[in-house]
């Protein structure tokens, strides 16, 4: 085995050349002979009851195929989905929720509420012919509830934790520190805007859908069940993702109507997805606001934590993944802390805009937002040194059960913290503050603690299958959006199987090819997709063990296996894992009773999930001028456990951070009050870019899980779920005011500046 391609090696990722050379396959590199093309027409008001639909002119318009309301997807007995969580509103009710029927219908809920399809034999001439629709709509005020029969707006409320505990422990605090804050409505901004292209094959009364999503065969799952036919009758196929962050995650409304009309029009049918259509037509993240408080006793200790939060869930609940967001940040409200008692409880409310899904860290950075925050304030108000204050509360013995739900099996928050401090230079900032102070400006540090729930509980699936060659291919039910799967899977392939990387071949993303997955999100491939392929690993060796000992001329319990070779323990006789899968297909050489081939499956499903955890230290200087910031430094320690491959595990970090920091500097969905969308394009919704940025650091502090035999916690989200807290702490720090809500866009900053200085 080349020991420079194992676990824990700095791999290069086998998936770039072929990207670098423009050979990727996305959803828009698709083309079928014959192909249509759809577009939506969408009701530009946030509420209006739609009147009428005229599309006589438009199916007049060259190349048109068809115009098609909610009518023709209820004539055709089109289904829709339902949320599984059991949720209560706060009379004890149970939780109001209605799911998109797949068009509008009678009422237009958002702005970009999809009212019509229009088919054509282009995608220029759908979208010239979607101009023609004539609907009559009749605009209603926003202020009218999105649902009649739900007046209030309020969909549930989700509690968890001891209210009387928590109660109990506010009322012996020596004080208490009570903050609000907010966290931004977002967009996951893919490198490629969602897409996807349906075909009907009649001879064999079957579907595909290539798609760009991250649960191919939950996708499928959910088709069936929309479109009433058995899983079987339906492939998905998921290739290159250009980004997903989980608003790619599930089954959408597009996939419905591209098989639907697959079958209707009887000729592939592709829909694309425009920049400037995205943020009408995707899932948003975040968009909650918390009311959070820490009862602490004389000696600053943590007696016990209570938080009110509101989510807007946008117009519709259509699955579990609408709700999600809403409830996903509880448990790490926690943090790192050894906190006695503690109640939370969510408001889910319904809101004239597109619904909310999970997006980058799905609940985790605002509960940490939150969280750290309120410790950097509680400091100030307690007149205490802000690292003290965490260090005098951290967790320090494991396992660790917290009030609010998880328990954390293992890690050394304190180690973390440390060499965060120490690679920041953190002792020696005042000396930094001091220059930038000499030069007119103001300077900033700020510190987050983060820890996160990653790894659910959820079955995975891999497959190894040799060929008669003596090679393999890799087949796993996660999907990769651009973490580097296919470099990942095949080093712990070589570590297991001892083959060099030329013998492996990777597939994932076709639910034809590969048996079951319940995809990626969650940072869960790693931990349980890679947990699932090493015990695959182990059924062929237990198997090639059995046909060495025949060959050899040996008993089972005599054949050792180490470095990809088998061998009689205590002797250099033995036969490499590429002989021993060649001699698998001899089947006239096998022991008896073995069967021929070299072909094993795994599934693995954790008994709990695992707890990556970081310190995230970031610097930042202000000019107070103009409130420009600029980040000069940013550093964080991260334990994810075992780190199957360093080089691609800092780019999934550093690219976390960078999507937080987005958020705080500059990213948000404006709707005015009318609910119109201010910010539809990169002309009103601003990206950051590489000037924006600064170097980061990334240390390590792996402390590998035993709920696994990788030792693997996750990494996917780790950045993004300390970078919100760590920045906005930082610009608080900088500025010398806690008045100031994120985006911190230049003039919220020169504002706040100047509302201090009053």
């Amino acid at each position: 085995m080349n020991d420079k391609f194992g676990i824990g090696q700095p791999v290069p990722r086998f998936e770039d050349p072929r990207l670098l050379r423009g050979e990727g396959r996305f959803i828009h590199d698709i083309v079928v002979e014959g192909m249509a093309h759809i577009a939506y027409v969408r009701s530009p008001h946030a509420r209006a009851r739609i009147q009428g639909v005229d599309a006589r002119e438009a199916l007049d318009a060259p190349g048109v195929l068809g115009v098609y309301t909610i009518e023709d997807l209820e004539r055709d007995g089109i289904g829709t989905t339902a949320p599984a969580l059991k949720r209560s509103r706060p009379d004890g009710t149970p939780g109001f929720w209605r799911p998109f029927p797949g068009l509008a219908k009678e009422i237009a809920r958002h702005v970009g509420d999809p009212v019509a399809i229009v088919a054509a034999e282009t995608l220029a001439q759908a979208k010239d012919a979607a101009e023609l629709v004539a609907v009559d709509y009749e605009a209603l005020p926003v202020s009218e509830p999105v649902w009649e029969e739900c007046p209030d707006n309020v969909s549930n409320l989700f509690e968890v934790g001891n209210r009387t505990a928590a109660d109990a422990a506010f009322a012996k605090a020596a004080k208490i520190v009570k903050r609000s804050y907010t966290v931004s409505r977002v967009h996951a901004q893919f490198m490629e805007p969602r897409g996807g292209l349906g075909e009907w094959h009649a001879a064999e009364n079957r579907f595909t859908l290539h798609c760009d999503v991250q649960y191919p065969h939950r996708v499928r799952e959910v088709l069936a069940g929309v479109l009433k036919v058995p899983e079987n009758r339906i492939r998905v196929v998921s290739n290159d993702v250009g980004g997903a962050f989980g608003a790619k995650g599930w089954a959408h409304h597009e996939h419905r109507h591209l098989l639907w009309l697959a079958k209707k029009l009887r000729r592939p049918v592709k829909w694309t997805c425009d920049r400037s259509e995205a943020i009408l037509g995707d899932d948003h993240g975040r968009d909650m606001r918390g009311e959070i408080e820490l009862a602490f006793d004389a000696g600053h200790r943590i007696l016990g934590l209570r938080a009110r939060n509101v989510s807007a869930l946008g117009a519709y609940v259509s699955t579990d993944r609408n709700l999600l967001p809403t409830f996903a940040n509880l448990g790490s409200l926690a943090g790192m802390y050894d906190i006695p008692a503690a109640h939370v409880h969510v408001t889910s409310v319904f809101s004239h805009t597109h619904p909310l899904a999970p997006y980058r860290g799905n609940g985790r950075p605002e509960a940490i937002f939150m969280l750290e925050r309120l410790l950097d304030d509680a400091a100030r108000d307690l007149g205490v040194d802000r690292v003290e204050l965490r260090r005098r509360n951290f967790i320090k013995d494991f396992p660790y059960k917290t009030a609010i739900t998880f328990t954390y099996d293992c890690g050394d928050f304190e180690k973390g913290l440390d060499k965060a401090l120490q690679l920041s230079g953190w002792n020696d900032f005042e000396n930094r503050k001091q220059k930038s102070k000499e030069n007119g400006k103001l300077r900033g540090i700020g510190l987050a603690n983060a820890i996160e729930r990653a790894a659910a509980p959820s079955m995975e699936y891999a497959e190894i299958r040799f060929d008669s060659s003596g090679c393999a291919t890799l087949a796993v039910g996660t999907k990769s959006q651009g973490q580097g799967h296919e470099t990942m899977y095949r080093q712990i392939a070589a570590q297991q199987l001892g083959l060099a990387q030329e013998d492996l071949r990777f597939i994932e993303g076709d639910t034809d090819s590969v048996a079951w997955g319940a995809g990626t999100g969650g940072s869960r491939s790693a931990a349980i997709g890679g947990t699932a392929l090493w015990l695959a690993a182990d059924k062929v060796i237990a198997k090639g063990k059995r046909i060495a000992a025949h060959l050899l001329e040996a008993a089972d319990a005599d054949i050792a296996f180490a470095r990809g070779r088998f061998s009689i323990a205590g002797t250099d006789r033995g036969l490499s894992m590429k002989e021993v899968a060649r001699a698998a297909f001899a089947f006239g050489n096998l022991p008896k009773g073995l069967e021929a081939g070299l072909f094993e499956h795994a599934t693995f499903t954790p008994a709990q999930e695992t707890f990556p955890n970081g310190t995230h230290v970031c610097e930042v200087e202000i000019d107070p001028h103009t409130g420009a910031i600029e980040l000069v430094k940013y550093t964080v320690v991260d334990d994810v456990g075992t780190e199957i491959n360093p080089l691609t595990l800092e780019g999934q970090v550093v690219g976390g951070i960078v999507q937080g920091l987005g958020q705080i500097l500059m990213e948000q969905i404006v709707y005015d009050r009318e609910g119109q969308l201010l910010t539809g394009s990169f002309m009103d919704y601003a990206m950051p870019r590489a000037g924006d940025m600064c170097n980061f650091e990334v240390g390590h502090n792996a402390v590998p899980t035993k709920l696994n035999p990788l030792g693997a916690k996750g990494a996917g989200e780790a950045g993004t779920v300390g970078a919100l807290a760590a920045a906005m702490n930082a610009i608080v720090d900088a500025i010398g005011t806690e008045n100031i809500e994120m985006p911190t866009t230049p003039e919220r900053v020169w504002r706040a500046i100047r509302g201090r200085a009053q």
